[in-house]
């Protein structure tokens, strides 16, 4: 266990953070080390300092001490301490796939069982109050068909048509409802639970390590491939992801509800586009060629990812964030700037060569407004 940050009042409790040196999580703990909560953060090894750095840096200017502890979302022992105490629980850990994985299994049985180690132990631990699950839009709807209304959170995709990430969030998900359920149907005492469902998360990487948000937006900068694909994205800046589960946490209309967090939706071209008007005049050329169907088509019987996404080609799947703004009261940030924060955030950490003619943001006027960006594959 490790701790910085000065004593400080517990009247307001303590939040636990699961994963906390993930790229969401990460943003999380940020915002609440400005607040009056105690915060504590799981990691998977302390002695890992190129994960844990940049949380301690946080303490700097905190109003809040963070408390480092070590859990493993399969061990279900380390679960016990770590919620000891808390009185609000942000279960953000979750795996992600560098690779297709060779058996979707690999996926689904550490994120469901992962879910319920993490929900068992609240169950057990008599403080803990709220618990708020990060899910997703995946679990929301089926990117591969094209819908004439905007998704909302009633909706649930048909998990037999959905890939090894896409069904192991909704299953973790699922598995998180029906948990709460079955203490309320025995008559156990029991937590409240909200669910945050996040589009595409990018926005500024305050982590020390490489995380698969950054993929989109690194292709696009080193021109890896040249050519694009006709690919839609419902955009979750991080920042509005952070703070919707520090709002879900409190809110008196949260538990019981599922919360979509999204910015809007923006294709892959448009993406670029955005790069380039930013970028080009610091030495960088992102791709602007978009690739041809047929040609993507048969690329994807030999690459594993463009075989995962190829479903979803020139399908644009919207969601109604209406919750968001009306219940959780957050504000999205504009697309332009979330993907323009992300690049100058990549290019600092060093996750992007740095061009000789690089100038940084502060150099430079980003504008924010996103509508230009938002209507042409």
């Amino acid at each position: 266990m490790e701790s910085t940050g000065e004593n400080h009042d517990e009247t307001r409790g303590r939040v636990l953070v699961t994963g906390a040196s993930g790229f969401v999580a990460s943003h999380v703990v940020q915002q609440l080390l400005q607040t009056e909560y105690n915060v504590r953060g799981t990691v998977r090894s302390l002695s890992n300092e190129t994960k844990v750095k940049h949380l301690k840096s946080m303490c700097g200017n905190s109003r809040s001490p963070l408390e480092l502890v070590e859990a493993d979302l399969m061990n279900q022992e380390s679960w016990i301490s770590a919620v000891k105490d808390c009185r609000y629980v942000l279960h953000i850990a979750s795996p992600f796939p560098v690779s297709s994985p060779k058996d979707e299994s690999e996926l689904i049985i550490p994120a469901v069982d992962g879910t319920k180690n993490v929900l068992e132990a609240c169950a057990k631990t008599p403080t803990v109050k709220r618990v708020v699950l990060t899910s997703s839009v995946v679990a929301v709807a089926d990117f591969s068909k094209v819908s004439e209304k905007a998704a909302c959170e009633s909706d649930w995709p048909d998990v037999d048509v959905l890939d090894p990430y896409s069904k192991s969030k909704m299953l973790a998900e699922k598995a998180a409802w029906s948990f709460v359920e079955e203490l309320k149907s025995r008559g156990d005492p029991t937590f409240e639970l909200a669910v945050i469902n996040p589009g595409y998360v990018m926005g500024p990487v305050i982590s020390g390590t490489s995380c698969t948000s950054m993929e989109v937006v690194k292709r696009l900068m080193c021109r890896d491939p040249p050519l694009i694909p006709k690919m839609n994205f419902s955009v979750a800046d991080v920042r509005d992801v952070a703070a919707s589960h520090i709002a879900a946490m409190t809110h008196p209309e949260a538990p019981g509800q599922r919360f979509i967090v999204t910015s809007g939706n923006i294709w892959m071209s448009d993406m670029s586009q955005v790069l380039n008007e930013e970028f080009h005049d610091q030495g960088y050329r992102p791709a602007q060629m978009k690739v041809p169907h047929f040609f993507f088509k048969m690329f994807a019987k030999f690459d594993s990812t463009a075989n995962r996404i190829a479903p979803m080609w020139g399908k644009e799947t919207v969601f109604d964030n209406s919750k968001m703004k009306n219940i959780l009261k957050i504000e999205p940030h504009p697309l332009k700037q979330t993907i323009v924060d992300m690049a100058y955030s990549m290019i600092d950490g060093g996750f992007l060569k740095k061009s000789p003619r690089y100038k940084g943001q502060s150099a430079t006027a980003v504008s924010t407004d996103a509508d230009d960006h938002k209507s042409n594959p």
